[in-house]
């Protein structure tokens, strides 16, 4: 669907080691200070159902993160117990257990090129690589190899939708179009009009 370039909307998740550190606020602030507006939110414990739709993954995807981590396994010696597309697996398999043990916080953020700006102010999916000034880069230290030695999801705070098109097919899966609002901010006159009269009346 065309949609026009200020009403670009893209999903985050506030994970629930965000809710379990008190850091929602912190994240929504950080995000509203760029103009972009929140038009739809929803506090949940996510179910499975919900998150296998959300993280829908191609065999190709399932072997390029499991050779990564049969490579991890290799250098910290411990045995290599399957294929590598099973890891690849597993990785999902963790972040389904782990969204599913307590609340989220799903959110639809919209302004001209949401998506980039908020994967840009969330930083990079690794948070020991990602830039300081970042959300995943100022707030959290966990990393991929240590989250894969410890089976268990990486604690990294936000999910933010890659691009346009993954975030069209990720909404629907948590809202229903009735439930995003439509509305205006004061200051949208200030980032997107043209004509500024009558703004010191």
């Amino acid at each position: 669907m065309l949609t026009h370039q200020k009403k670009e909307r893209t999903l985050i998740i506030l994970k629930p080691d965000a809710i379990q550190r008190t850091l929602m606020g912190e994240i929504i602030r950080r995000i509203e200070r760029t103009g972009l507006k929140f038009t739809a939110m929803r506090f949940v414990v996510a179910s499975e159902d919900q998150c296998w739709k959300h993280y829908s993954k191609d065999d190709e995807w399932y072997q390029k993160k499991g050779e990564r981590m049969v490579n991890d396994r290799k250098e910290h010696n411990l045995p290599i117990e399957k294929e590598p597309a099973e890891y690849g697996k597993d990785i999902i398999r963790t972040i389904v257990d782990y969204l599913t043990c307590g609340p989220s916080l799903i959110a639809i953020v919209e302004g001209h090129a949401a998506t980039m700006i908020v994967k840009k102010l969330v930083g990079g999916t690794e948070p020991t690589s990602s830039d300081i000034g970042t959300i995943r880069g100022d707030l959290t230290v966990d990393s991929y190899s240590l989250s894969a030695l410890d089976n268990r999801a990486v604690r990294n705070l936000v999910h933010c939708s890659e691009d346009r098109a993954e975030a069209e097919r990720e909404i629907p899966i948590w809202f229903q179009e009735n439930e995003i609002i439509s509305y205006r901010l004061v200051q949208e006159q200030i980032l997107y009009d043209v004509n500024l009269d009558g703004i010191l009346e």
